[in-house]
């Protein structure tokens, strides 16, 4: 019997500057197997955030790159997402620790 786990792996998040809900792109493995980059991270109105998979422009028509086929993969990414990004978020806006001088 199949698994339908899907295993993401090496996310790396590279932040851009904040520009209408568009935080960064994301890169990672998916099952050990494919490297998937160009992953738009967006926040959402009520908190967390969405993928935007990428896409190409031919003649007047979008076609998609690559994308997940079924809901549950889907949903299994965007938190995979969700929660490498939230840590990198709370880890950049921790109050620094004031430091102690020692003369």
């Amino acid at each position: 019997m199949t698994s339908n786990q899907t295993t993401i792996s090496e996310i790396q998040f590279y932040p851009i500057k904040p520009k209408d809900g568009l935080l960064g792109f994301v890169s990672f493995v998916l099952d050990g197997k494919f490297w998937m980059g160009s992953v738009a991270v967006f926040t959402r109105p009520n908190g967390g955030y969405r993928l935007v998979y990428p896409t190409r422009k031919v003649a007047n028509q979008n076609i998609n790159i690559f994308h997940p086929i079924t809901h549950e993969t889907g949903q299994q990414v965007e938190t995979a997402i969700n929660e490498k990004v939230s840590e990198i978020f709370n880890e950049n806006y921790e109050p620094e620790q004031p430091t102690q001088n020692t003369w």
